[in-house]
């Protein structure tokens, strides 16, 4: 429970719905920052603060502490508020199915200094709580087979840590995970990856990534494009079973 902003709730002379009402967002939402992990997004963060009479970090002593970039932050505040999530990879295991020597593969021989690798490693590693928490999103991930047979890093048996930890992962109850097999036709995902959040009232927010610059997108006209590409790639998609006995193949050809 974070008592900070229940007590700052009451202080103020607010309830759940109250504040909703002023932010124009649904009560649920406002009743879930009173949880440990669960901060506002940036653009309703100060306003919160604002209308409870206290500081931001006093409320969410967390932001202070966040390592992932600034750009990324927004994303990362809509991660933690999704009710659902959809995502869909080319090149890489999804961060939040990353294990530690994986993630820090993936960042090996940019122009990162070593403290901003590790930086953005322990970022993407604390993402993942959301997976485990009470009320945890429902993360339905594709990938293209090409993520389980392109080894990351130097060792071999740092591939099959990473395909052992994405079974143990598709075990729990909120992960669904599927494979486009190698011999699928050219389809709609080889243009890149996204994600697509299902967020409480209903509303969705899209994070597409590219090599130039990452963006959140909210637009009705861009969300239904996405949402077809992804109807699109599911159809290309191995069912569950099949998917987690590719995965388990993967996971033995690299022992």
């Amino acid at each position: 429970m974070n008592h900070a902003f229940v007590a700052a709730l009451s202080d103020a002379g607010h309830t759940a719905e109250s504040l909703a009402e002023q932010l124009g967002v649904h009560p649920k939402t406002v009743a879930r920052w009173a949880n440990p992990g669960h901060i506002p997004q940036t653009r309703h963060r100060s306003t919160v603060a604002e209308l409870l009479g206290r500081e931001t970090d006093a409320l969410w002593p967390d932001v202070v502490r966040r390592r992932e970039p600034v750009w990324f932050r927004p994303w990362v505040d809509i991660e933690r508020e999704a009710t659902n999530l959809r995502t869909f990879e080319l090149a890489w295991v999804p961060g939040l199915l990353q294990i530690e020597a994986y993630a820090r593969a993936t960042l090996a021989g940019g122009m990162l200094t070593a403290d901003a690798a590790e930086d953005l490693v322990a970022a993407r590693l604390n993402r993942q709580a959301i997976l485990h928490r009470e009320h945890a999103p429902l993360l339905v991930a594709v990938l293209d087979e090409g993520v389980l047979r392109r080894r990351v890093g130097d060792s071999r048996a740092l591939m099959g840590a990473q395909l052992a930890h994405l079974l143990a992962c598709a075990e729990l109850p909120n992960v669904q995970l599927h494979v486009v097999p190698a011999d699928a036709p050219s389809y709609p995902g080889l243009d890149g990856p996204f994600v697509i959040a299902d967020m409480p009232g209903g509303s969705r927010a899209a994070h597409v990534d590219s090599a130039a610059q990452a963006q959140i997108l909210d637009q009705p006209s861009d969300l239904a494009n996405l949402e077809r590409r992804w109807e699109r790639i599911r159809g290309e998609a191995l069912p569950r079973g099949r998917s987690l006995d590719l995965v388990k193949e993967a996971a033995a050809s690299w022992s």
